[in-house]
C-alpha cells in the first residue's frame, strides 16, 4: 500500500514547466520550484497562496566549494525524480535525488563527478521572507501562518553554513543590549547555530557537508595551526536533507514524522516523543550520594516530589569512567545496585559527564599513553635526549609556542608524556624547563628523528581525545549505561570533542554513537542533554538546561542567562528547563519560591543541588523540598493559565502556593520591595530612624515582613527594633538580633527569630497591633538601636493579593 502510495505521490506532484525545464515539486502545504539554472524559484505557502521566496537574494538548490571559492550551478536537468546539476568553472557535475512524501520532501546527493574537485557541498542558502521566529538550531523559520524548515538528515550533513574551516559554528553576543551589560563574562557569548539565521530580509536555511578525505592544517580553539586528521566517511556523497513547509503548529508533528520516516533519533518518555512530553522538563534534585547514603538522597528526591536524583561528581577518572572508590566500592557494579534499589521506590538515577575529558589518572594517560589522544601537531627530535634532559631540540615550534588553551604544555615522545614551560624565540628550537615521565609515565631516551606530538588539552587540567578514541569513550559511556540502567545523563564539556579537528560534526558524532550504542531497552529513553547543542543534537538531546549557580546568589546567579534561555527554547520548539540551583544553609523559602514561581511561568524544569550537610544545618529544609513537591505537582498537572504564567514570567513577581487537596491549589501572589536601614551618627535628638515610601496594590491588610541583620561584627547588634506606619501605628519588638539572625512575621501573624541558617531560636512576643498598610502609598519609619559599629538592616515588606483558587484538567473534568 505505501509503495503505491509513493509512485502516485511523485507522478501527481512533480510539475513540469511549460518549456520542460523549469520544476515544481509539491507537497501538502508547501511548492518548491527550480529553475533550468538550478536555482530555487519558489517557496510558496499553498494553504494561504503566499510566496515566501525572498528573490532578491540568490537560492542555488546546491553549492559547490573548491580551491577557487564558492560556486553556484549553471545548468539543471531533470529526469523523473533525479536533478543534474552542472557547474561550468570547475566542469563538477552533481546527482541529487528527490524524493516526496506527505509533507516533506527529500535530497540526496548520490554522485558527484569528478569527486575530488569539491571540497564540500552547501545545501543553499535558501532565503525566506520570514523574520518573525528563527529557530538557529531546530532550522525552522516561522510566523504566525507558515513555517519552513530543513532537516539533515545524517550525522555528516551539518547544519549552518561553512563560516570557519573548523565547523565550529560562530560566536554570537546575545547580551549586546545596555541593559545586559553586566552579565558574568562566562555567559556573555553562545554558541547556538545558523541553520536558520536571521537576515535582513528575513531569514536563510542552510546546511552543508565537507569533505575529509585528506588532512588539514586549521585554525582550532586558540590555536593557528591544528591539524584536522583525515576522516573517511564517505565524503560529500550521501549528504542528505528533508524540506517542509506548513503551518506554524503543525511543525513539531512533521518533524516527529521526519524522524521516524527517515530513521533519525527519536527519544520518547513513556512512549511520547520526548519534544511533545511534558515530562521532558522534570525538574531533578543533585545529591552527590554514596552506595551507603543512597535511601536518603531517595528519601529527599521523595520529599520533593521528584522522579529524578542525579550524581553530579561521580567518577575518579574520565576517559574509562572508573567510580570513586569510597562511593562506589565495586564501581559498575556498585552503580548497579544503585539504580536497582532507586527504581523499586520510583526513583530514577543519572550522572554527570564531561563527555570526551581524559583525566591524568586515566588509563589512557598513564602509564602508557594511548596513541589517540588528540595532538595539535607534530614535529621531530631534531637532537636525540636521555631520560633526564631538561631540554628537548625539536625541527620546528610551529605548534609547541601556541599558549592560548595550553594549559598542560605536554608532549608526547613514544610512550612518555613531557612537559614544558617555555619554548625557544629563536633556533635551534628547543623546549624547556621540561618534567620528564609526567602523569607517572616512564622517562626513557628517544633518538633524533623521533616523533614529537603536542598533546591537546583543556583548562580543567585534562586531555582530550581523537576522532577514533571521541568514539570508543562514547562507546564507554553507552556501556556504563547499559550495565548500570542509569537513566539521565549531561554531556557537559561537548566542546571537547573540538580537539577532533571537526567542529560541530564531532558533536554529533559523539552523542550519536552513544545513542545508537545504548542497549534495545535503553536507546531513546535516557533523558540527555548537553553543554552546547548542533542541528543534528536537537533530534538527540531531549533538552539543555543552562545556568550555573557559582557565580552569585541564589537569584543573581546567572540570571539574565537563564530568561534568554527561554526565548531560545521557545523560538527552537525546546523542552524548557532553568538551569542548576543551588541550595545552601541559608536558603530561604522565599528564595525557592521566587525559582518555582518561574519553573511554573515558563513551564521549565530546574536542577537543585544540595548535600546532606546542607539539610542538615537548613532549619527549613523540611519546609523547601514540601513547597518543591507542591508547586512541581501543580506544573506537571496544568494548572497555571496563560495570563498566571506571564505574571510569573516577571523576577519581580513573586507567589506562594499551598496544595489544599489532590488536584486543587491556592496560589497568593505578594508585592514585595526592600529596604536597608543603616545605622547613622547623628547629632544628639536627630532621629536615627529610617523612612520608605511602600505602595500597597492590594486591599488594606497587616505587614507582613522578613527583617535580616546584615552585620558581619560579632561585637555588632540591633535592638528594640520598632515598624512605624502612616505616623500612626507602630509596632515595637523587644528584642536583640545578632549578626544574621532573621525575624520574620507571616502572613498569619507568627512572629519567629531565626539563626542565619533559618533554625529558629524564638517565638517573639511584641507590643501592640500589626500595623495596617492602606492601600497605595504609605510612609514606614524603621527604627532600632545599633550595638557596635557598621550596623544596618534589610527589610523585606510584603502585602498580599487575593486568593486565586487553581485546579488541575482532572478535576476540572470531574
Amino acid at each position: 500500500m505505501k509503495k503505491t502510495l509513493f509512485l502516485f505521490s511523485i507522478a501527481f506532484l512533480i510539475i513540469f514547466g511549460v518549456n520542460g525545464q523549469d520544476i515544481k515539486f509539491e507537497t501538502s502545504e508547501i511548492i518548491v520550484g527550480l529553475n533550468e539554472k538550478g536555482f530555487i524559484t519558489n517557496l510558496t505557502d499553498k494553504v494561504n497562496n503566499t510566496e515566501y521566496l525572498a528573490d532578491s537574494y540568490p537560492a542555488p538548490l546546491i553549492s559547490i566549494q573548491t580551491v577557487n571559492g564558492v560556486e553556484n550551478p549553471a545548468v539543471a536537468k531533470f529526469n523523473d525524480s533525479n536533478i543534474f546539476l552542472q557547474f561550468n568553472e570547475s566542469k563538477v557535475q552533481l546527482h541529487v535525488s528527490v524524493v516526496l512524501k506527505k509533507n516533506y520532501m527529500t535530497l540526496e546527493l548520490l554522485d558527484v563527478d569528478p569527486v575530488e574537485k569539491v571540497d564540500l557541498i552547501i545545501w543553499g542558502p535558501y532565503p525566506t521572507r520570514i523574520k518573525e521566529i528563527i529557530g538557529e538550531s531546530v532550522g525552522v523559520v516561522r510566523n504566525d501562518k507558515f513555517a519552513i524548515g530543513i532537516q539533515a538528515l545524517n550525522v555528516k550533513t551539518l547544519g549552518g553554513y561553512p563560516s570557519n574551516e573548523n565547523d565550529i559554528e560562530p560566536s554570537y553576543n546575545i547580551f549586546s543590549t545596555n541593559n545586559l551589560i553586566d552579565i558574568d563574562e562566562s555567559v556573555k557569548f553562545l554558541y547556538r547555530g545558523q541553520t536558520a539565521k536571521k537576515t535582513d530580509f528575513g531569514s536563510v536555511l542552510q546546511a552543508y557537508c565537507r569533505n575529509r578525505e585528506h588532512e588539514r592544517i586549521i585554525s582550532n580553539w586558540g590555536h593557528s595551526q591544528y591539524v584536522a586528521p583525515a576522516f573517511n566517511d564517505g565524503g560529500v556523497i550521501g549528504s542528505k536533507i528533508a524540506l517542509f513547509g506548513c503551518l506554524p503548529e503543525k511543525v513539531l508533528d512533521v518533524i516527529e514524522h521526519i524522524e521516524i520516516e527517515e530513521g533519525l533519533p527519536h527519544p520518547v518518555i513513556d512512549g511520547q516523543w520526548a519534544k511533545k512530553s511534558t515530562k521532558a522538563t522534570s525538574s531533578y534534585l543533585i545529591i552527590n550520594f554514596s552506595e551507603e547514603s543512597l535511601d536518603r538522597a531517595i528519601e529527599l528526591t521523595q520529599k520533593a516530589g521528584l522522579e529524578f536524583l542525579y550524581h553530579g561528581d561521580p567518577f575518579k577518572t574520565w576517559g574509562h569512567f572508573k567510580l570513586k572508590n569510597n562511593l562506589f566500592p565495586d564501581n559498575w557494579e556498585s552503580m548497579k545496585r544503585c539504580v536497582e534499589r532507586a527504581k523499586a521506590r520510583g526513583i530514577k538515577l543519572g550522572v554527570h559527564t564531561l563527555s570526551n575529558f581524559i583525566t591524568t589518572n586515566d588509563a589512557y594517560v598513564t602509564p602508557v599513553p594511548d596513541r589517540r589522544l588528540a595532538v595539535v601537531g607534530e614535529s621531530i627530535l631534531s637532537k636525540e635526549i636521555n631520560s633526564t634532559d631538561e631540554v628537548i631540540y625539536i625541527e620546528s615550534p610551529v605548534f609547541f609556542n601556541q599558549m592560548e588553551n595550553n594549559s598542560l604544555k605536554s608532549v608526547l615522545i613514544g610512550n612518555e608524556i613531557i612537559r614544558y614551560q617555555n619554548v625557544s624565540v629563536d633556533k635551534p628550537w628547543r623546549l624547556t624547563g621540561c618534567t620528564r615521565g609526567a602523569f607517572n609515565t616512564v622517562s626513557t631516551s628517544h633518538g633524533k628523528g623521533a616523533n614529537i606530538s603536542k598533546l591537546m588539552d583543556h583548562g580543567y587540567k585534562v586531555f582530550l581525545s581523537n576522532t577514533e578514541l571521541s568514539i570508543e569513550i562514547a562507546e564507554t559511556i553507552a556501556d556504563f549505561f547499559n550495565e548500570t540502567g542509569l537513566k539521565q545523563i549531561s554531556f557537559d564539556g561537548l566542546e571537547g570533542v573540538w580537539s577532533t579537528g571537526m567542529g560541530q560534526y564531532a558533536r554529533s558524532l559523539f552523542t550519536k554513537t552513544w545513542y545508537d550504542h545504548l542497549s534495545t531497552e535503553l536507546r531513546g529513553k535516557v533523558i540527555n542533554d548537553a553543554s552546547n547543542p548542533s542541528h543534528y543534537n536537537w533530534h538527540i538531546n531531549t533538552r539543555y538546561n543552562w545556568g550555573e549557580p557559582w557565580y552569585a546568589g541564589f537569584r543573581e546567579s546567572q540570571t539574565m542567562y537563564r530568561l534568554m534561555n527561554q526565548d531560545f527554547y521557545r523560538r527552537n520548539l525546546l523542552p524548557a528547563m532553568l538551569g542548576w540551583f543551588n541550595m545552601s544553609s541559608q536558603t530561604s523559602l522565599e528564595d525557592v519560591e521566587w525559582l518555582l514561581a518561574r519553573a511554573a511561568g515558563f513551564d521549565a524544569g530546574f536542577a537543585f543541588n544540595l548535600n546532606f550537610d546542607t539539610i542538615e544545618k537548613n532549619g527549613i529544609s523540611e519546609d523547601i523540598l514540601k513547597s518543591i513537591k507542591t508547586w512541581e505537582n501543580a506544573r506537571m498537572a496544568g494548572v497555571f493559565s496563560k495570563e498566571l504564567k506571564l505574571r510569573m514570567e516577571n523576577i519581580n513577581n513573586e507567589f506562594h502556593l499551598n496544595q489544599v487537596a489532590e488536584n486543587k491549589w491556592e496560589l497568593f501572589p505578594y508585592n514585595i520591595k526592600r529596604f536597608i536601614h543603616n545605622q547613622k551618627l547623628r547629632q544628639p535628638g536627630e532621629p536615627l530612624s529610617s523612612s520608605f515610601t511602600f505602595e500597597n496594590i492590594y486591599e488594606p491588610q497587616p505587614v507582613i515582613f522578613i527583617i535580616k541583620s546584615l552585620s558581619t561584627s560579632n561585637q555588632a547588634s540591633a535592638s528594640n527594633i520598632s515598624i512605624e506606619v502612616n505616623n500612626s501605628q507602630k509596632m515595637e519588638i523587644p528584642i536583640e538580633m545578632n549578626p544574621g539572625e532573621i525575624l520574620k512575621l507571616d502572613l498569619y501573624g507568627n512572629l519567629r527569630l531565626y539563626d542565619k541558617t533559618w533554625n529558629l531560636i524564638s517565638e517573639v512576643e511584641f507590643k501592640g497591633k500589626i500595623p495596617m498598610l492602606e492601600k497605595g502609598n504609605n510612609l514606614v519609619i524603621i527604627d532600632a538601636e545599633f550595638k557596635g559599629e557598621d550596623n544596618s538592616l534589610e527589610i523585606e515588606m510584603k502585602t498580599k493579593g487575593s486568593l486565586e483558587t487553581l485546579t488541575s484538567v482532572t478535576s476540572q473534568m470531574n
